[in-house]
């Protein structure tokens, strides 16, 4: 199908995008990657009135060490992310993770902030960043805030982005970045969203496709703490989860993959 006409505006700035977010309200939305808008503006799922394209904005789009911790931009393609040597060195598992999402050519378009905003607890990179507990920068009309991956993810599709705000940053702090880490994901072809994947860094760990956002395994991080083994901790994964059910797997399925993955998952990272 063909979406509904639009107006498209294309700012050179975080500033002007932000103005352009006020004078249209609600009719306007953001575009990045557009990998998942644009599918659902053809649907007529979504129907904006207003375009407002942030993927060319310079000030969005970088890797870089900041005082210590790593920062990337909120519109850095997902490919950028896999080929950047200092990722790589101080938070392999972005990188790694980031390889995951869909083909060649949607990580070629993609951007890692719309990846997070869009919020599908079933995604890929929502799940690495909780598991790596990074820091997300928020820009509205009042400036900067920070926000927590812990409360970044609010509700199914659903964010702590406000309405007239723009995801800027991604940080990770150096000790999350060197954890010991590893990614298990289940999926029917390569390129598939997660049926339930798992992402470990540290002492977090994280679940795909377990709820309505991306969740913590808290009963296993609670476990390994306490010095329990790993079979134990993974045997709790599926604790407090709420997963659901569909062509692809059924509830029971879903916990018993979350179960196993975990498992290997933890084997994995204490390995490394």
């Amino acid at each position: 199908m063909i979406p509904a006409e639009f107006e498209y505006v294309r700012p050179a700035s975080v500033a002007e995008a932000l103005s352009s977010l006020a004078e249209h309200g609600d009719d306007a939305k953001l575009l990045a990657g557009g990998h998942s808008l644009l599918p659902m503006m053809k649907l007529r799922l979504a129907n904006p009135a207003v375009l407002i394209d942030i993927a060319r904005i310079p000030e969005l789009s970088y890797i870089r060490e900041d005082d210590g911790d790593i920062a990337i931009g909120a519109a850095t393609r997902h490919a950028d992310v896999v080929d950047s040597a200092l990722l790589a060195d101080r938070v392999p598992l972005l990188p790694y993770v980031a390889g995951l999402v869909g083909d060649r050519q949607i990580r070629h378009r993609g951007t890692i902030g719309g990846s997070l905003v869009h919020a599908d607890p079933a995604a890929d990179l929502p799940t690495a960043v909780l598991a790596l507990g990074v820091t997300l920068v928020v820009t509205g009309p009042s400036g900067p805030r920070e926000v927590k991956a812990d409360d970044f993810f609010t509700g199914f599709f659903e964010s702590a982005v406000g309405p007239d705000e723009i995801l800027t940053e991604i940080r990770i702090s150096d000790e999350a970045g060197r954890a010991r880490w590893a990614y298990e994901k289940f999926v029917r072809r390569a390129n598939d969203w997660a049926i339930v994947a798992v992402a470990v860094s540290g002492g977090r760990v994280a679940l795909a496709n377990m709820g309505a956002t991306p969740l913590h395994a808290r009963a296993t991080e609670q476990a390994l703490a306490s010095g329990q083994s790993i079979a134990d901790a993974a045997a709790l994964a599926d604790s407090d989860t709420e997963p659901t059910q569909d062509i692809h797997a059924s509830r029971d399925y879903r916990r018993h993959l979350a179960r196993v993955l975990t498992r290997r998952a933890l084997e994995a990272a204490a390995a490394r």
